[in-house]
């Protein structure tokens, strides 16, 4: 359990290094907590500094879903080893969500991050790599039919669980528990969108807008 514990912690400090704020201080001190929306993650990235300083975000974003998920759980920490009572399913599911948790309440930067969709899809297409392109797909599809991108992030991981659950469940429960925790968070940290949506205030997503 010491394993698993020190894992999760890790895993959630590279989830608090946070894409924006990173490319932000490559790019003269840009803090996009100050602009548009006040959120750190892609979207506002892309909204106010334009696609090429999103791209990088979402890069850096993603891949801390991904390489602890990918390196924790094989990883001997000094003095710590492998627990061979802990499955290593369970310290990749376990720190991946701590990944996300990171991104959404750094520690780095006042517990103030982003919705963690990024995270989130790094995560995913990991511990469930049959489902990394149909989420990267359907994640693209909903924005250009709908044009929100907080909708199209709720709705991809949402429907992440519900198909993990359809065609897994029984074997695959560990999983389906992980899918649904992220969905119910990435639910949660979108619900600022969801009363917007419902305010008719929403900004819509346009991905082929030239400029």
């Amino acid at each position: 359990m010491l394993e698993l514990g020190l894992k999760f912690t890790l895993a959630y400090l590279v989830g608090s290094v946070l894409g924006s704020l990173v490319v932000g201080q490559l790019c003269g001190g840009v803090d996009i907590r100050r602009l548009g929306s006040g959120n750190a993650g892609g979207t506002n990235a892309l909204r106010t500094q334009g696609k090429v300083f999103a791209l990088w975000v979402m890069i850096i974003d993603v891949g801390k879903g991904v390489l602890p998920v990918m390196i924790f759980p094989t990883l001997s920490l000094p003095g710590v080893g492998i627990d061979p009572l802990v499955s290593r399913e369970v310290i990749a599911y376990s720190v991946g969500f701590a990944a996300i948790l990171g991104h959404v309440y750094p520690l780095w930067y006042d517990f103030k991050g982003g919705k963690g969709g990024a995270t989130a899809a790094g995560v995913l297409c990991v511990v469930a790599p049959d489902l990394a392109l149909p989420i990267i797909f359907a994640w693209f599809a909903l924005i250009v039919v709908i044009g929100y991108v907080g909708l199209a992030t709720m709705g991809t991981a949402v429907g992440a669980a519900a198909y993990i659950g359809i065609v897994g469940l029984p074997e695959d429960y560990r999983l389906f528990v992980l899918a649904v925790l992220i969905a119910a968070l990435i639910v949660f940290t979108h619900r600022a969108n969801i009363v917007r949506m419902w305010q008719g205030t929403e900004t819509r997503m346009h991905l082929f807008r030239s400029g």
